[in-house]
């Protein structure tokens, strides 16, 4: 639950960034927001869930 809530505050400070700088349009970023959401119902989120899990833990293992 943490990790997905982070991802989700840090792409959404993410698309606020890019509309703001002019690197896209208000009408693309509704678009992916909603394919998102969409996207969340399908039967390929959990598969989507999964490699998130995976890819945070991978990044949890680098050492600095």
């Amino acid at each position: 639950m943490a990790i997905s809530l982070s991802v989700v505050l840090l792409l959404a400070v993410i698309l606020v960034v890019m509309i703001r700088g002019g690197s896209i349009k208000a009408g693309p970023a509704i678009v992916a927001v909603l394919f998102g959401f969409f996207l969340a119902s399908t039967d390929i989120a959990p598969s989507v869930n999964r490699f998130m899990n995976s890819l945070a833990d991978m990044i949890n293992q680098i050492n600095f």
